[in-house]
């Protein structure tokens, strides 16, 4: 078994019960996320927003056999207060970031409703494969009360696959954050030829898993005393045969530097770097992600 050092933060781990044609995976971030959320100093509401996208994008990337693939969650909306949320997960990297409209934030109460966020939303959910080169993605209704409602309709909706996703935050007196969250999929026998969905008609057993994953508290999950494996045996200690193993670790993953920065902004013309620079003749290029600033000279070489 993984020795687990206490407290049980930024990793996650996978499980499968054969024998209930069931898989999952849990995790839990801490260092991680308080490093990506610190970067831009947002208020209570759209901090705690990005800490659920974040988890569920840890969860859903997690699941991913190709480490050099790519999960993207991504928010749409034409008139809501949130412009834009954007959080990507690549073999253990985690990153993401809010854009949101400040005066219109303060309008509203303090604890407001998905819908009062992005009003008529949607979730687009991407998975790059690096190997194959595929890319897939779908596209759900923020009409749920939580993110983690909506990420759950795109597996049920657009992969036809059931599945059950919970997420609990909690941020401590000296102000750190821990989010944790539970990612439970059916795994169909003989699916071929036939929707995914049809098979919860030939395997009862589903629903038998998924009323145990809902037992699970959310304060359990964001309790960093509380080893994920600890997590998996409360819920299905009965079951036989559960098979747990390790992920990669989870860190802050944005992949800006000066040098790529340059290499992009050489790619226009010179015309076009000279009227994006500043009296001193430097570009400055801002990374969304984490916030730093970078300078480029304008007059740099373009790439061959």
């Amino acid at each position: 078994m993984t020795d687990i050092t206490l407290p049980d933060l930024d990793r996650a781990i996978a499980f499968t019960i054969p024998e209930q044609h069931a898989r999952g995976r849990m995790v839990r971030l801490g260092p991680v996320l308080d490093e990506i959320l610190a970067a831009h100093a947002y208020p209570p509401v759209i901090e705690r927003l990005l800490a659920e996208a974040l988890t569920l994008t840890a969860l859903m990337g997690a699941t991913l056999k190709d480490t050099s693939g790519q999960l993207t969650i991504q928010t749409r909306s034409d008139s809501g207060v949130i412009r834009l949320l954007v959080c990507d997960y690549r073999g253990g990297e985690l990153r993401g970031y809010i854009q949101y409209d400040e005066d219109r934030l303060a309008e509203l109460p303090a604890d407001p409703t998905l819908f009062a966020l992005f009003g008529q939303g949607y979730l687009a959910i991407t998975f790059d494969l690096a190997v194959t080169g595929e890319r897939y993605q779908g596209i759900v209704p923020l009409d749920g009360e939580t993110l983690s409602a909506a990420a759950e309709s795109y597996f049920i909706q657009s992969e036809q696959i059931p599945s059950l996703l919970r997420v609990g935050i909690s941020k401590g007196p000296d102000g750190r954050t821990v989010a944790g969250g539970l990612f439970l999929q059916h795994l169909p026998e003989g699916e071929e030829g036939r929707e995914r969905l049809h098979v919860k008609l030939d395997h009862p057993e589903w629903e038998h898993v998924q009323a145990l994953g809902e037992t699970m508290q959310v304060e359990e999950l964001a309790d960093a005393a509380l080893p994920l494996e600890t997590l998996v045996w409360r819920l299905f200690h009965e079951e036989q045969n559960v098979r747990v193993s390790e992920s990669p670790a989870i860190v802050r993953g944005c992949r800006c530097s000066a040098e790529y920065i340059a290499s992009v902004i050489t790619k226009f013309s010179v015309e076009e770097r000279r009227e994006m620079a500043d009296a001193d003749g430097l570009i400055q290029v801002d990374c969304a992600f984490c916030a730093k600033k970078f300078p480029v000279r304008f007059d740099a070489e373009p790439a061959a």
